[in-house]
């Protein structure tokens, strides 16, 4: 039902910063939860960021916190991660992703994710 574009990605030195964004497009994007997730060669899919439906609440993996920063514009329909202090092993291609529950409390919950963007690569080099 919902449309996700993912932009943003490309290759990035160590240390440096890129700035993703996810533009939605059909279902009314102000309601539903977001998230960002990424999978590298050969590793699972794993949740990085999720910000509920009006960005009063914030989740972050670990090993991400501190570096990367979801946000979202309901005027614009986008969602956000800027991406600073990057390492080599944040290679990835890195998808945005919306859950289908209207203002789910469980926005943190990565089997709630149901629609998907094509992914963007983010490649850092050393």
């Amino acid at each position: 039902q919902v449309q996700l574009v993912e932009s943003g990605g490309g290759l990035v030195q160590a240390g440096g910063s890129l700035r993703l964004a996810c533009a939605a497009s059909g279902r009314t994007f102000s309601n539903y939860a977001m998230g960002w997730f990424r999978q590298a060669t050969g590793k699972e899919r794993e949740l990085l960021a999720a910000i509920n439906w009006n960005g009063s609440l914030k989740y972050y993996a670990d090993f991400v916190k501190g570096r990367f920063t979801i946000s979202r514009d309901n005027a614009k329909s986008t969602v956000y991660l800027q991406m600073n202090s990057l390492k080599p092993e944040d290679t990835a291609v890195y998808y945005c992703a919306q859950q289908n529950s209207y203002r789910s409390a469980y926005y943190y919950n990565r089997e709630n994710y149901a629609s998907w963007g094509q992914g963007t690569q983010v490649t850092v080099s050393s």
